[in-house]
């Protein structure tokens, strides 16, 4: 039979866009003679949908659109995820599921039994765990119906679940094995799914289809990358990356087939960090119904590297650049800001700050008498600019696109209100080492982020002659040591054992822990490492942190 691969970008709580594009997708893998067609998980409704799904009105909406996808479901098997009532008097209110169609019917469910509650997710603060698995049988093939976390059971030292579902539904020997997901993406993530899939499918002796979730929603972003695997753990087909796609499958004799030759992609760490970034941008302004975005443009790379993503994201037509150059701001940096205005063919405006500054610094000069000048003062400047960009944002509709990195907001190299404004944060999760790899990705085939910006000693430029590497160690250094207390989290004991010096390591996660409120009130962050600030990394704010 010929199976259909739907990978679809969903927008939570659009029913119309959502159903009408199932729909499409069912109709068009039935003009390929599709005889099943799989979808991803919580396709219904959208995932993550969180506090919606304890909306009555959003629940109502997922039962009349699965209502409505099962009437074109005729001669073709259906399988979807959608969440659907716990009928018991006992345990959450609804079951994360597979809903199997046919025919305008409901002919099978399979419930979700293990829910994620770490990193970004948690389901098991709206769904009740299935206990019980069975397999599908459909036009005399067994299939073992799993969703998402369902294949990532103990024996990939992942978690700690109580229970299998895949080892009770290997005991009914099942002819195929289907996983629908939500996988979320981070530049590491796509080997350890692939090793998860070809761990299953060594024990089954059987192929296997899975069927991702594609597209951003605000903070996560799904890569897509379904696949089709054949009983030997060899890809047979891969869908799009960072794009909708659908592909079909010949599946006989336990067996799988694609209709397409498969060619194993050569992925760029960097390369895969700028689709997904630019997928994130994308669809937060396509999603939210933003149309343009403004940006306060510096000349230091952070603020180019944004600008050139929105620009690419957006188009140039939709971005606004704003260049607020201080007494401090060199002759160079305006100019690299405004050579990279030229490469990326945006608007913008020059205000300059001078004045507004001093006259901040009068009016608190009665209250500072006796007090030398310092940090006060620099983050005047950083707020200036910051108020002057919500001011062209609230007249014209622009939305703010914050510039701050990784490795500034973790150590509280930021100033709230200030420089850490912003609707949404665009490379919040991308040191600034990484930063650098980035631009001249971007640069691969033309410049369009000045060299100069590239190379020049990076710096707030907010006292005279400032650099970062006045108050911080060089990057490179930093960002070894922030990668192994957050992504690794590792102590600081373990850090230090690692050959880093112990006062620096001390000096780091102290600036990192007494950051925490400052992340807290900073914008969201597109996700695209294994751990970014968010909700993927809630920690206390008053606390001790040894």
């Amino acid at each position: 039979m010929k199976i259909a691969l739907a990978q679809l970008n969903y927008h939570i709580g659009n029913f119309s866009s959502n159903t009408s594009k199932i729909i499409a997708a069912i109709e068009k893998a039935k003009a390929q003679q599709a005889e099943i067609i799989v979808f991803s998980e919580l396709a219904i409704g959208g995932y993550p949908a969180k506090d919606l799904l304890q909306n009555a009105a959003f629940l109502n909406n997922c039962h009349d659109s699965l209502t409505v996808i099962a009437s074109h479901c005729q001669d073709i098997l259906c399988i979807i995820g959608a969440p659907i009532p716990n009928t018991d008097s006992e345990g959450k209110a609804l079951y994360n599921a597979a809903v199997c169609l046919e025919n305008g019917k409901i002919i099978h469910i399979s419930k979700k039994g293990l829910l994620p509650d770490y990193d970004v997710f948690d389901e098991y603060r709206y769904f009740e765990p299935n206990r019980q698995f069975t397999c599908l049988t459909y036009k005399n093939t067994k299939i073992a119906l799993t969703i998402c976390e369902d294949l990532w059971d103990d024996d990939q030292g992942n978690n700690s679940y109580v229970g299998d579902p895949m080892q009770e539904l290997l005991q009914e020997n099942p002819d195929l094995l289907i996983n629908i997901a939500a996988s979320p993406f981070s530049y590491s993530h796509y080997q350890d799914r692939l090793a998860v899939l070809r761990s299953q499918i060594a024990k089954a002796k059987r192929p296997l289809i899975y069927v991702n979730q594609v597209g951003a929603h605000m903070d996560i972003i799904f890569d897509g990358r379904s696949l089709a695997i054949d009983e030997n753990g060899a890809i047979c087909c891969e869908l799009k990356k960072f794009e909708e796609d659908l592909q079909i499958v010949d599946y006989s004799n336990q067996t799988i087939q694609s209709t397409t030759t498969y060619t194993e992609p050569q992925d760029q760490e960097i390369a895969l960090i700028h689709e997904a970034l630019l997928l994130g941008l994308r669809d937060y302004f396509r999603k939210s119904g933003f149309k343009k975005a403004v940006l306060g443009l510096s000349g230091g790379l952070d603020s180019a590297l944004v600008a050139a993503l929105a620009c690419e994201a957006l188009g140039a037509e939709n971005v606004l650049a704003i260049l607020l150059p201080s007494i401090y701001s060199s002759d160079h940096s305006i100019q690299d800001a405004l050579d990279l205005v030229k490469n990326t063919n945006c608007a913008h405006h020059i205000i300059p700050i001078k004045d507004i500054t001093q006259a901040f610094e009068t009016t608190l000069a009665p209250f500072f008498e006796g007090q030398q000048p310092g940090i006060a003062e620099e983050n005047i400047q950083a707020r200036t600019r910051g108020t002057l960009l919500m001011a062209i944002s609230n007249k014209f509709g622009h939305i703010v696109l914050n510039t701050s990195n990784k490795s500034e907001a973790a150590v509280g190299y930021g100033t709230l209100y200030g420089d850490m404004a912003g609707s949404i944060s665009v490379i919040g999760d991308v040191y600034k080492s990484k930063a650098y790899d980035l631009a001249r990705y971007i640069n691969r085939n033309q410049e369009i982020i000045p060299v100069n910006t590239i190379d020049k000693a990076p710096s707030a430029e907010l006292r005279p002659d400032q650099k970062d590497s006045d108050s911080l160690p060089p990057y490179d250094l930093l960002d070894q040591i922030l990668f192994q207390y957050m992504e690794k989290q590792k102590s600081k004991e373990e850090i230090i054992a690692l050959g880093f010096d112990e006062s620096t390591v001390e000096r780091i996660t102290k600036l990192v822990n007494n950051a925490e409120f400052k992340r807290f009130q900073a914008p969201p962050i597109l996700r695209i490492s294994p751990k970014a600030f968010g909700p993927g990394r809630s920690m206390p704010l008053v606390a001790v942190y040894q």
